[in-house]
């Protein structure tokens, strides 16, 4: 099956849904997303872009609640028409809210981590998105060797206000969607990341 292009939308004369989604085939090269009736495609993450989410999906995990769930890359329909789809990197949603094959209910948090072609769609489109779905915790993830860092965003009157930004070595601690703390420089640092990641 070809791929289906924003031109492959027009030609059937109506936006595309979730179903068309789904039925894209698997290419590890790129993800796949819904716009408007329009696919938008990304390229793969780099490897550090992977380990970031990796790290923090696996230490999130951990720390959650029973009735809270944690997974990578879970599919959020943003629209009643089923026209507008996101993949955040990592979602946490209450067990009550989980479906399938995705979710149409705001799960308790997302978080996008940044690649080089994503930092305007991170920041600014998906900021706004998410905030209009009424996603009360945006968190965006800086994965730079560098400096890594976290930047949080919390919902207040209908858009994001942001509540604490830590790099490196700092440790960053949040009390929502559950009580979380983590280091940055952990999320992509080479060593004993497991034992270090807590800041403890």
């Amino acid at each position: 099956m070809a791929l289906m292009s924003i031109g492959d939308s027009r030609s059937r004369d109506r936006p595309l849904t979730v179903d068309d989604l789904a039925r894209m085939p698997e290419d590890e090269r790129y993800r796949y997303e819904l716009v408007d009736g329009r696919i938008e495609m990304s390229p793969a993450p780099a490897h550090r872009h992977s380990r970031a989410q990796g790290r923090l999906v696996t230490h999130l995990s951990n720390l959650a609640p029973d009735d809270i769930e944690v997974e990578p890359e879970a599919g959020i329909t943003l629209n009643e028409a089923r026209t507008h789809q996101r993949q955040p990197d990592l979602v946490a949603f209450s067990a009550k809210d989980a479906e399938d094959p995705y979710l149409t209910r705001p799960p308790l948090l997302v978080v996008e981590v940044l690649s080089p072609d994503s930092v305007f769609r991170d920041t600014d489109t998906k900021r706004r998105e998410y905030a209009e779905f009424g996603i009360p915790s945006y968190w965006i993830i800086n994965p730079s060797y560098e400096t890594p860092g976290i930047l949080e965003l919390r919902l207040d009157g209908g858009e994001y206000q942001s509540i604490a930004e830590v790099k490196g070595e700092e440790v960053f601690e949040t009390d929502l969607p559950f009580p979380v703390r983590f280091v940055p420089h952990w999320l992509v640092a080479d060593g004993p990341w497991r034992a270090c990641i807590s800041g403890d």
